[in-house]
């Protein structure tokens, strides 16, 4: 008879957040049209069925991977935006978690960033991340009528650039690298709002 405490024999089980977690890698590395639940099963070294036990469909990994990304920057950005301070502050701290939800959800922000509106649920994320493209324009224009942002340039257009910086993290930044998401996230607030040139 086996102890309780005895190792399990054969290949271990996943449960769904591991299923989630490496399907997102794999939608990052093949594209999400170029991944099929049977790339998925080899990935894991599991059936077909033994992932169906966990998830409906490939679309319902798709759905919850964009939920991950769009739910940490909604609450980042309603956080920030209902924060204490200046509008200028508000901005500044809305840019701050962005990049650290980007630090700590990386492989769901990059797959955020790559959808195309191929889909249902591509084109449902794509609407929420332009909601939150519209609430990060007004944290601008706030703080371009407070005198923290320039008054000459369009909100809309100073919010792509800013959160256009945040969003470029995701082609070279590596959690296991030198730089910690905090002194990351103080490296772009300071480039945004004091630039690079010594003073």
């Amino acid at each position: 008879m086996t102890s309780p405490d005895a190792p399990r024999r054969g290949r271990p089980g996943y449960d769904q957040e591991t299923v989630l977690r490496r399907a997102v890698e794999l939608f990052n590395r093949q594209g999400y049209d170029g991944t099929s639940m049977s790339d998925l099963a080899r990935e894991l070294g599991v059936s077909k069925s033994a992932i169906y036990h966990h998830v409906e469909s490939r679309e319902d990994l798709l759905r919850a991977g964009l939920d991950e990304g769009l739910d940490a920057l909604s609450a980042a950005i309603e956080s920030a935006a209902a924060g204490p301070g200046s509008a200028g502050d508000r901005l500044r701290a809305a840019l701050r978690e962005s990049v650290l939800v980007l630090a700590a959800h990386l492989p769901a922000v990059t797959l955020l960033l790559r959808v195309r509106g191929n889909s249902g649920i591509e084109q449902q994320a794509l609407r929420r991340r332009r909601e939150l493209d519209d609430r990060l324009a007004a944290l601008v224009s706030a703080a371009a009528e407070e005198g923290v942002v320039r008054r000459d340039l369009p909100p809309e257009l100073v919010s792509r650039l800013l959160f256009g910086t945040v969003n470029s993290l995701v082609e070279w930044y590596r959690p296991s690298g030198t730089t910690d998401p905090a002194s990351l996230a103080d490296a772009v607030a300071a480039i945004a709002f004091e630039g690079i040139t010594a003073h």
